[in-house]
């Protein structure tokens, strides 16, 4: 079943076209990758998902309900979280903090509520703060949770970031560079927690990254795009020995090596 799908998805900036026609399946409950040259479009696509850049053609549905027009609080509320390449918690706040803020858009109590401190607002409260202890037991965090954001180690931080948007209870997990400063032991590990994700919390991933050996060991589906473009698309092994990818990453004449590189 898919669970999102862009229909001929089109981003412009002046001049530059970032994203080109951009057509992509994904399916529920797989862990599928888009990968690419840096400037290829990939972040950009992900921002016409999340709401923060409308595209000028195209469509894009989430379980059928079409995004167009939607502002990223809407879109975050039906179910769709992200992650940022680079790492965006609130420094000043805890980690416990951190991940309440990101229950916002699942609450329900009104400021009137909050300010008489009525029942129905006691009740909530409590359950946020018990999700997010829970949240901080699930990525590993225990311990931490009334440590700075700023004074986490960065793997646990780049795990903060993601129990920020799990707060949201999404069904869909956009990860845009999750293992990116991280060493290979790091990086394996980020890779289980992503799988656990999905097996364990049967949310769906889309996935940025540059690590190639994260991405084939990881990946079910990858597509690949260059200049916007979508070039391939299909299991790990059939994109590593793709010549149209081997070229957009290693130059015209590179024969092999896609998967033992990091770009």
């Amino acid at each position: 079943m898919t669970i999102l799908a862009s229909n001929n998805v089109t981003k412009r900036f002046g001049g530059l076209v970032a994203v080109d026609q951009f057509d992509l399946d994904l399916q529920e409950l797989s862990i599928h990758s888009i990968i690419g040259p840096n400037g290829a479009g990939k972040t950009t696509f992900f921002n016409c998902v999340t709401g923060f850049y409308p595209p000028e053609e195209g469509e894009i549905h989430f379980n059928g309900t079409s995004l167009k027009g939607m502002s990223p609080d809407r879109i975050a509320h039906l179910g769709i979280a992200r992650t940022y390449q680079n790492i965006r918690l609130f420094s000043n706040m805890t980690a416990i903090e951190n991940i309440l803020v990101g229950q916002h858009p699942k609450l329900k109590a009104s400021l009137i509520d909050a300010i008489l401190h009525t029942p129905h607002y006691q009740k909530e409260e409590k359950e946020a703060h018990e999700e997010a202890n829970r949240l901080v037991r699930f990525v590993g965090l225990v311990g931490l949770g009334d440590h700075l954001a700023r004074n986490l180690p960065y793997g646990a931080q780049r795990r903060l970031e993601i129990a920020r948007a799990l707060a949201s209870k999404p069904k869909l997990m956009l990860l845009d560079e999750p293992t990116a400063g991280m060493n290979p032991q790091e990086s394996a590990e980020m890779m289980r927690f992503i799988r656990n994700l999905r097996d364990e919390l049967e949310i769906t991933i889309l996935l940025i990254e540059h690590d190639m050996r994260v991405v084939m060991g990881i990946s079910e589906i990858i597509t690949v795009l260059d200049y916007g473009v979508k070039i391939a698309e299909g299991p790990p092994e059939e994109i590593q020995r793709n010549p149209r990818v081997i070229e957009a990453y290693l130059g015209r004449g590179a024969a092999s090596g896609l998967g033992q590189n990091s770009i």
